[in-house]
C-alpha cells in the first residue's frame, strides 16, 4: 500500500492529535454506546450534555478560568467574534482601541467601525513585523475596551507579554496560540478562539467572558452573538457545532495528558527555536521579516533567496517539500514566501524533519 503519511504544517484548519482522530474513528458509527454517531446525537441529550460540560470544565482547568468568567462555545468563527465584540462590549455612540498588528486584527477594527469609533492605538502600517512598545501606545481611557490579536497567522508576530489597559478590558483574539502556554486569564475581559487552529476542527468558537461585560448587547445584535443569551442557556440557545465541540473536548484531554499548557509552551518554543536557529545561521539565504522579540512560537513566515525572495528558489522548495509529504507550507498569498505553521499538534519530531531540510536545501541551493 501507498505510504500517505503526511506532516500538515498547514495554517488552519490544521494538524489535530493523530489520538484524538483515532478515537473519533473508533466512535464514528456508535458513540459510547447510544447507538448513533456523535453527527446524529441531540444537543438536548444527557450523552451530550456530558460531552459539553466535559469540555468546558477541563478548559477551565487547563487555563485555570476563574469563577467569574463564562465560558461559551459559539457559532461564526473569528470573524463573527469582529462582530460579536462591539455589539456586546461597545456602549452606543462610544469607542474602542484598536491594536492593528496585522491582517486579522485590521480586519476587526474594519468591522468594528460599523458599530462607534475605532481608536488606532498604534501607528497604521501595511508592513506589519513588530509590536510597539507598550509606552508608545496611545489608549484612551474612555474607551470601552482594548482589542489585541495574540498571534498574527499570515504575519508571524505575537505577543509575548500582556499589556496594561489601565483598567479598560482588554479583549483578545487568540485563535492561533490559545493553549500553546500558560495565561492569566485575570488580565483579559474577554478571550476567544476559533478551534481549528490549536484545539480541534473548524465549527466551534470558544469566549471567555468576564461576568460584569455580560448584559450590554445593543438591540439589533442577533440572538446567537448575544452573550447574555448563550451564557444563559449554557451555548444551548440553538444547534451548537456538537462535532466540533466533541473533537475540542477530546483534543483538550490531549493536551491534559501532555502535561497541560505548560507542557505544551516548552514544546512550542523548542519548536519554533530550531526552524529559527536555521534561518538566523544561514547567512541570508534564510529571511525571517519578524523583529526577533516579536517572532511567533506558532507562524513562522520566511523568505529563500534574499529579504523580498527568489521566486524559483521558493518554487523548488515546496516542490521538494511536498515530495517528502509536507504540506501546506507555501505563504499566505498576501505575503508570498513560505511559512510553516508550528500548533501544538505538530510534534518535536515533525519540527526537526522540517529543519533537517531545510538545511539540506540550502546546502543543495546556496551559490
Amino acid at each position: 500500500m501507498e505510504n500517505t503519511k503526511v506532516i500538515n504544517f498547514a495554517p488552519g484548519p490544521a494538524k489535530v492529535p493523530e489520538q484524538v482522530l483515532q478515537k473519533a474513528q473508533e466512535e464514528l458509527l456508535n458513540f459510547r454506546g447510544t447507538g448513533v454517531s456523535m453527527m446524529e446525537l441531540s444537543h438536548r441529550s444527557a450523552d451530550f450534555a456530558k460531552v459539553i460540560n466535559e469540555a468546558e470544565q477541563n478548559l477551565r482547568l487547563l487555563l485555570n478560568i476563574p469563577d467569574n468568567y463564562k465560558v461559551l462555545f459559539m457559532q461564526g468563527g473569528g470573524t463573527g467574534q469582529f462582530a460579536a465584540v462591539p455589539m456586546n462590549l461597545m456602549k452606543e455612540g462610544g469607542c474602542a482601541d484598536y491594536v492593528v498588528t496585522g491582517s486579522w486584527s485590521a480586519k476587526a477594527a474594519n468591522e468594528a467601525k460599523k458599530y462607534g469609533t475605532v481608536n488606532h492605538v498604534i501607528p497604521e502600517t501595511k508592513k506589519y513585523t513588530s509590536i510597539p512598545d507598550f509606552s508608545e501606545w496611545k489608549l484612551n481611557p474612555n474607551a470601552s475596551y482594548v482589542y489585541i490579536c495574540a498571534n498574527e497567522t499570515i504575519h508571524g508576530v505575537e505577543y509575548h507579554d500582556i499589556p496594561d489597559t489601565k483598567g479598560v478590558p482588554l479583549v483578545c483574539d487568540m485563535s492561533s496560540n490559545i493553549l500553546s502556554k500558560e495565561i492569566d486569564v485575570s488580565k483579559f475581559g474577554l478571550i476567544y478562539a476559533g478551534a481549528q487552529k490549536n484545539v480541534g476542527c473548524a465549527g466551534v468558537t470558544m469566549v471567555i467572558v468576564r461576568e460584569d461585560l455580560i448584559g450590554h448587547a445593543r438591540p439589533y445584535c442577533p440572538v446567537v452573538m448575544d452573550y447574555k443569551v448563550t451564557a444563559g442557556m449554557n451555548s444551548l440557545y440553538n444547534t451548537p457545532p456538537t462535532y466540533s465541540i466533541y473533537i475540542m473536548g477530546m483534543v483538550f484531554e490531549w493536551i491534559k495528558s501532555m502535561g497541560g499548557a505548560k507542557a505544551m509552551n516548552e514544546r512550542s518554543a523548542l519548536k519554533a527555536s530550531m526552524v529559527y536557529n536555521v534561518i538566523d545561521k544561514s547567512n541570508g539565504f534564510y529571511a525571517a521579516p519578524v523583529c526577533k522579540k516579536d517572532r511567533s512560537r506558532m507562524n513562522v513566515p520566511f523568505r529563500i533567496g534574499s529579504e523580498n525572495g527568489d521566486d524559483e528558489l521558493e518554487k523548488k522548495f515546496l516542490k521538494e517539500a511536498a515530495e517528502r509529504k509536507f504540506m501546506h507550507l507555501k505563504g499566505h498569498r498576501s505575503v508570498g514566501g513560505i511559512r510553516a505553521s508550528l500548533y501544538n499538534a505538530i510534534s518535536v519530531e515533525e519540527a526537526e524533519q522540517l529543519v533537517a531540510f531545510m538545511k539540506e536545501f540550502q546546502q543543495k541551493n546556496s551559490k
